[in-house]
């Protein structure tokens, strides 16, 4: 069998029009763009507004969607519909399968025709450089050749169904503290055989559209911004690599008019309004920047269109995702099946000792699910990736379906979040008697000049079309229905004045603007918390004024935060009923993990630990209960420092809206937890090869050079606490044979040309059928005398992969194709590809450290 497929219904390289595909003559998007007014192509090159494009009637030509992903296609939010919500990307890496990332791209391309979208902003192929990267939920991978693969199948089989995807953030982009003003500084190489290597395979595989970052990039003495970078848009990507795509901006990251358009930026977004729409026009009108540069951007969007039918009008059309139905229901039984299997399968086995997982269905007596995480859990991070799901597989409902003889109890064991809950509806009143929020509009000089009713603290995000609304004031009445200590926690964005019970709580001069969208402070604004004690029921009224936000192409909007903590147990008293539930249980699970306040865009992590109190919870139980099962409910590594003290041990990451079916399936074997860490998880953060991403004098240097990863932590010869590969499953393998034959044998990838192909053959020796992911490593000796280019290589580096089901007791032998680019490096001097001479080894095995079979492959000068 071959290790690697090409996704169902996969593009020509360049990616064939929609037009020549459908037979019909091929139109010419160069004569088209050339045909237009020159006012009318500048115009195009702008936004129509924050999701759109603008439609040029003349042509035929309707107007193009965009929509944010990749855990799913939430649309331009004013269509009402539910989306249907993938586990995080970190989760389906973890999969190793290009057949499923294939069957999930294929569900976003009709997902994305449900909704009438006609690009989606996905998938993100930047490097989990750090742990505590904002984003590393929404990364793929720490590895380039397994982001690049993954990659490559979701893009094919997202455009394979008329959609556009669109691949992100070119280039340099993998911290988010400052994403809007620092510089990556990364050398040539690095660049090249690491950062650059992901886009490089999908502009190869024909991908349509690339995203420009926020920062910038310092290479070849050049410092620009990634959206008016030359030598990278221009010189690497249009140049080198031609790609005939457009090349977005991030939104709102393009700030000049002439460096961008003529260093090879196509799209300028969001729109109305911003650089192109003010200065373009007159720029090249006095020759700035030449017309011809106008026409190929044109040319570009044509092109777009095109591909995506919007030359022809098609739009909002139900498309099959895998070959079985349409989706129509992102709850329906297809769509379900599909979110279960990939939640189930991305689920590592960190720890199984004494062989407690699976866990018999037919199981008697009581299970103890435990953790905040088990009540409430995170599905998926924050930021432009999230979507409203239609709805969320709750743990102890699946719990209680696939244990039908055993009683489950469900208990928090205390609350890991620093903030309250959202104030419930029900508990509030406005001043006349209404449920709800009363919003009054208020002008410059603070009269009121119209009003609204909010139905919950959730709508307390709110557009303001009228632009002689210049602050409002939102006033409520909340109903404090229990003797105690009450919280109240309100969190306005941008100038200020919040009084509770006529109390002048804070209040700001501060006016923000669309920075707050841009660094994410709008969803994590700095708080005021107001502590009540009732005796008896009453009301407490909140009263706040908030400026209205101008967010330029975002609109004008306010943002309030309004949360109420009710009394309630403390965290020990939670602590302390959860351990009572493990001592009497026949089985303990215990949810423990992240939240929104930790993974987020627009932040970056300060620290690896767990929040709250959730390891000692962990201690507690496993010491109460010797049969517990723990469950990370995260999407980035956070240090466990238990984890060889209990029995079992589960990654269950942000699994999307079939959580709790999937944690189900894995407890009971229905489903295997087949996923192997794309990461490396560290036992310590002093271990941590790159700590943290914190620019200094606004740059951020790459200093680790090639070592990203788990190259880094062979470099430094540090042991993490799991590493990159890492996952046990529930079946047991033997390692029989590898053998190095011709790459033409046997195999039909063709990626950069297969240099050698390694074939594996495995045994699955245990008496469960199984899935294994077979890994393919390659190292070279380094000699004394090796020049510095050689002595730069890492230490060990991915070279292929496979994942192969075997039935109890089987075996199977792979052909894993090694393309010749993994022997290859990168020569800045000569500034081309070269094939070192050299005898290197080639090691399949089950993860990066557990290595069974070796083969030795000499490449000749």
């Amino acid at each position: 069998m071959t290790a690697t497929t090409t996704a169902p219904g996969a593009l020509d390289p360049k990616g064939a029009t929609s037009a020549a595909a459908a037979g019909a003559p091929a139109i010419d998007p160069a004569h088209l763009a050339a045909s237009l007014p020159l006012d009318e192509k500048v115009a195009l090159l702008t936004g129509a507004a924050t999701w759109t494009l603008r439609s040029i009637p003349e042509i035929g030509m309707r107007t193009m969607t965009v929509s944010d992903g990749p855990i799913g296609v939430r649309g331009t939010g004013e269509d009402g519909l539910a989306s249907a919500q993938l586990p995080a990307p970190s989760a389906t890496a973890a999969t190793w399968d290009v057949d499923l990332q294939a069957r999930l791209g294929s569900l976003m391309a009709a997902e994305a025709r449900r909704k009438g979208v006609d690009v989606i902003l996905a998938p993100v192929v930047n490097l989990q450089r750090s742990p505590v990267g904002g984003r590393h939920f929404e990364c793929l991978s720490e590895d380039p050749l397994l982001t690049a693969r993954l990659a490559v199948a979701f893009i094919d089989a997202i455009q394979a169904g008329g959609i556009a995807a669109c691949v992100k953030h070119f280039i340099g982009n993998e911290t988010e503290t400052d994403r809007t003003s620092y510089l990556s500084r990364i050398d040539e190489r690095t660049l090249r055989e690491v950062y650059l290597a992901p886009f490089e395979a999908v502009v190869d595989a024909g991908v349509w559209t690339i995203m420009a970052a926020y920062n910038g990039l310092t290479r070849d003495g050049v410092e620009a911004t990634s959206t008016a970078h030359e030598p990278l848009l221009s010189g690497i990507l249009k140049g080198e690599w031609q790609f005939d795509g457009v090349v977005i901006s991030d939104w709102l990251a393009t700030k000049t008019a002439v460096e961008p358009a003529i260093a090879g930026l196509d799209l300028v977004m969001p729109g109305p309004g911003g650089p192109w729409a003010d200065g373009l026009l007159s720029a090249v009108e006095s020759g700035l920047v030449p017309e011809s540069a106008i026409d190929d951007k044109v040319a570009r969007i044509i092109r777009l269109a095109d591909r995506v039918g919007a030359l022809s009008g098609i739009v909002g059309e139900t498309l099959p995702f895998d070959g079985t139905g349409a989706t129509d229901d992102p709850a329906g039984d297809d769509v379900v099946a599909l979110l279960t299997d990939a939640a189930a399968r991305s689920t590592v086995v960190l720890r199984n000792h004494g062989g407690l997982l699976p866990v018999d269905p037919a199981l008697r007596g009581r299970i103890a699910l435990i953790g905040h995480n088990a009540v409430q859990p995170f599905t998926q991070g924050g930021g432009s990736a999230f979507v409203t799901p239609p709805h969320v597989s709750m743990p102890i409902d699946a719990l209680r379906t696939a244990f039908p003889d055993a009683a489950v109890d469900l208990l928090r064991g205390g609350a890991t979040t620093l903030r309250a809950p959202l104030a419930p509806a029900e508990l509030l009143t406005t001043p006349t008697g209404e449920p709800g929020v009363l919003v009054e509009h208020l002008d410059e000089t603070g009269e009121v000049i119209g009003s609204h009713l909010l139905p919950d603290a959730e709508a307390l995000w709110f557009p303001i079309d009228d632009d002689d609304v210049a602050s409002v004031r939102l006033t409520t009445d909340l109903r404090l229905t229990r003797p105690g200590r009450h919280l109240i926690d309100l969190g306005p964005v941008g100038a200020h004045r919040v009084l509770v019970d006529g109390v002048e709580r804070s209040a700001s001069q501060h006016v923000v603007g669309a920075e707050v969208i841009l660094d994410s402070s709008y969803a994590n604004p700095e708080h005021v918390e107001t502590a009540i004690d009732a005796d008896e029921s009453r009301d407490v009224r909140i009263e706040v004024d908030a400026q209205v936000i101008d967010g330029e192409s975002y609109g004008r909007f306010v943002r309030l935060h309004f949360r109420h903590l009710e009394p309630s147990p403390s965290v020990e008293e939670e602590i302390e009923q959860a351990v009572a539930a493990a001592r009497q249980a026949d089985l303990a699970v215990v949810v423990v993990g992240t939240n929104s306040e930790t993974e987020s865009e627009g932040w970056d992590r300060p620290d690896l630990q767990l929040p709250g109190r959730q390891n000692e919870l962990v201690r507690r139980v496993a010491e109460a209960n010797p049969a517990t099962v723990v469950v990370v409910n995260a999407g980035a590594p956070v240090l466990l420092p238990w984890l060889d003290e209990v029995a079992a041990v589960l990654w269950w990451w942000l699994p999307g809206q079939e959580a709790g079916k999937s944690l189900a399936a894995v407890l009971t074997g229905a489903i295997e937890p087949s996923g192997r860490l794309p990461w490396t998880l560290p036992a310590s953060e002093a271990d941590v090869p790159v700590p943290h991403g914190i620019p200094v004098d606004g740059v951020i240097d790459y200093a680790e050079r090639l070592d990203v990863g788990h190259r880094g932590w062979d470099r430094l010869e540090r042991t993490p606490a799991r590493e990159f590969g890492y996952g046990l499953g529930y079946a047991e393998w033997a390692y029989r044979g590898l053998e190095l034959v011709d790459a033409a044998s046997g195999t039909d990838f063709a990626e950069h040309d297969a240099f050698v192909t390694a074939r594996v053959t495995v045994e699955n020796t245990s008496a469960r059928d199984g899935r294994e992911v077979v890994q393919v490593y390659l190292s070279v000796d380094i000699a004394p005398d090796a020049t510095a280019s050689d002595a730069a290589r890492p230490v060990r580096w991915l070279a292929g992969f496979a994942v192969v089901d075997v039935a109890a007791g089987g075996t199977a032998t792979l052909d894993i194709p090694i393309a010749r680019r993994s022997f290859e490096t990168w020569a800045t001097d000569a500034a081309t590809w070269t094939l070192p001479e050299a005898t290197y080894r080639v090691q399949a095995g089950r993860s990066s450290r557990d290595l069974r079979l070796e083969a030795v492959q000499t490449v000749a000068g």
